[in-house]
């Protein structure tokens, strides 16, 4: 072993350390990783943001882009929305939401697919009484497993594709995955018809959208204007018109004039003393006071109708004085860590004077009562909101905002007559590709262009439909990854690989790739997965006088296939919570289809893609 290569060996094995370790973001790693590599020496100066530019990263954001346009067109609401009632019990349930999340993800992002999917899957556990916990963890695992039909299904498969056309000067085409991906899918597809028997029967998940996110109750802020059936009325006596679900947990003095603010904000605003007060429930209440209610969302609408209360922010947007009620509509979302909204007060963001949207009530994990005025709180990610706007802008509004809509409780993310517009673009860049008129990179880059140009999402929509930590720790890896491979170190891999593996029939070092590539993407990312163990599957297939290409298929199929933990891939983080999941519940079902995968994958790719060189 030379100098160079045992640098870019600790250098690889520093940057997998950390990556286990997990104390530090991915892409983070990398960029050190990459940073590092230049210090050292293994990585030339001139080429160590070479990765940047690289068709693989191009691809992977335009598809991320093309799967968020698809993911919000709709389509897939309106689609199953009449099959939804015909699925009765477990065993037809399992294999048609398997089956539709599976096919989701051949075109979109796999948790995109998933989150889609999840809310019909509650709504189906809660009408039918089926066990979430049979529902969910066989959708996360159909999301994973769809992906690996196209090139652009799931990012090992794309990278891969670069892997090879830098080995041999040609990338692997659009639909050449598509033979191995669907037997597969076919084969889990069956494991997953009987196999979601083997996860908890009792264990007590989320019924639905609401208990998955653990919504308490909201708060929300209230006026008592002139001619309101409280004025008069006590504390005590309004807390009754609910018969004591709905709490008061401040008032707000309204002496003084109100005004509306002056950043257009829309939510009631007091000239002088607006600091919150305990409410005295003997308190009467007069004209301009301004009350914050605490309860559930159907008791806080019941006490407003019948106390005669206004909410605050209520009314159509600043710029649409003319609004009738009709237009608006009133949304529930999760503010997330992305949010604009986070450590922030809608009255800071001039919420409805540039969104259009008005604040109405907020719910909050734990017991913290909030007292503050609805335009003064300060967001949290996971946060809860109802929010009120136009009906036409609000999933434009949403996405702007970064708030993950909750599909259940009335927000609708199709657009109407235009959700086949994505649809046809995404077809026309993958037929494009096929027929090879065009590179994948510039056929997605356009077609993400077209989606712009037609309106189908706005230019902030798209720059935040991207994964960007994903996208730098492909860019930074790419130079990394590239150094064992210069400096002779995969030649150096391979020749320790061809030692253990020399003698056995070919199917079996097959086996030993993928299972590799299956053992270490727990730990590791996926794409790193694949960008170091690709050269190294080539070479040792060279040097075992194999054809390249079933090697680099089986590293891009075992780099998918992380079915065994909840923190491996997206998919199994996103189901354990609502379906009340625990850590070993993933290995009962994920082992068997683990080692089915290998069983099955291994024979489809030999057949296929022939071991023997041409």
């Amino acid at each position: 072993m030379t100098l160079d290569q045992g640098l870019a060996f600790g250098l690889m094995g520093v940057t997998i350390g950390f990556f286990v370790w997990g104390r530090f973001a991915y892409d983070a790693v990398a960029l050190a990783a990459l940073l590092a590599g230049v210090l050292i020496g293994v990585v030339p100066a001139d080429k160590a943001f070479e990765g940047f530019s690289d068709d693989v990263v191009v691809i992977v954001a335009a598809a991320l882009v093309i799967s968020q346009a698809v993911a919000k067109s709709g389509a897939v609401e309106t689609f199953m929305r009449p099959v939804t009632p015909r699925l009765q019990t477990a065993a037809i349930q399992v294999p048609v939401l398997a089956a539709v999340t599976m096919l989701l993800s051949m075109f979109t992002k796999n948790v995109g697919a998933l989150a889609i999917m999840m809310p019909v899957a509650l709504q189906m556990s809660r009408r039918t009484g089926t066990p979430v916990a049979a529902l969910l963890m066989p959708m996360a695992t159909a999301a994973m497993v769809g992906g690996v039909v196209t090139l652009v299904g799931t990012a090992p498969n794309i990278i891969m594709s670069r892997v090879r056309e830098e080995l041999t000067g040609a990338p692997f085409r659009m639909f050449d995955y598509m033979p191995v991906g669907l037997g597969v899918c076919a084969m889990t597809l069956l494991y997953l018809t009987v196999g979601w028997r083997l996860l908890p029967g009792k264990r007590k998940g989320a019924s639905s959208i609401e208990a998955a996110f653990n919504i308490g109750h909201y708060t929300l802020e209230a006026r008592v204007l002139e001619g309101s059936k409280a004025v008069g009325m006590t504390v005590a006596e309004v807390q009754a018109l609910s018969e004591g679900e709905v709490q008061i947990s401040a008032i707000l003095p309204g002496r003084g004039e109100e005004h509306p603010p002056a950043d257009g904000g829309g939510l009631a605003a007091v000239v002088e003393d607006a600091s919150p007060g305990v409410p005295d429930l003997e308190h009467r209440l007069a004209s301009g006071e301004g009350l914050m209610l605490r309860g559930e969302a159907a008791e806080l609408e019941q006490l407003v109708a019948a106390a005669g209360l206004t909410l605050a922010g209520e009314g159509p947007a600043a710029d649409d004085p003319g609004t009738d009620d009709d237009d608006l509509r009133v949304v529930e979302g999760v503010v997330t860590g992305e949010s604009p909204l986070v450590g922030r007060t809608p009255a800071a963001l001039t919420l409805r004077s540039r969104h259009g949207l008005s604040l109405l009530a907020v719910s909050r994990r734990g017991k913290e009562q909030l007292r503050d005025r609805i335009a003064q709180m300060r967001l949290r990610t996971g946060d809860v909101v109802l929010l009120r706007g136009l009906t036409a802008t609000v999933p434009d509004k949403l996405g702007e905002l970064r708030i993950l809509p909750l599909a259940e409780r009335a927000v609708a993310l199709g657009r109407g007559k235009r959700s086949w517009i994505p649809f046809a673009v995404l077809a026309a860049a993958m037929l494009l590709v096929a027929v090879g008129v065009l590179k994948v990179a510039t056929a997605f880059f356009g077609a993400v262009i077209a989606l712009l140009m037609l309106r189908v999402m706005t230019t902030r929509e798209a720059y935040d439909s991207i994964d960007w930590p994903v996208v730098v720790l492909l860019a930074a890896l790419i130079p990394v990854s590239g150094a064992i491979q210069d400096t002779g170190g995969t030649d150096l891999l391979a020749g320790w690989l061809t030692a253990a593996v020399s003698g056995l029939p070919s199917m079996v070092s097959l086996g030993v790739t993928m299972l590799l590539a299956m053992a270490v993407t727990p730990f590791l990312n996926n794409a790193a997965t694949v960008l170091v163990m690709g050269p190294i599957a080539a070479t040792l297939a060279k040097q075992l006088g194999l054809n390249s290409d079933p090697f680099l298929m089986a590293v891009a199929l075992g780099a998918a296939s992380d079915f065994l933990t909840p923190i491996g891939h997206q998919c199994n983080t996103l189901v354990m919570g609502p379906a009340g999941y625990r850590f070993g519940d993933y290995t009962r079902l994920g082992l068997p289809l683990s080692i089915l995968v290998l069983l099955a994958g291994v024979p489809l790719i030999a057949f296929f893609w022939p071991l023997a060189p041409h």
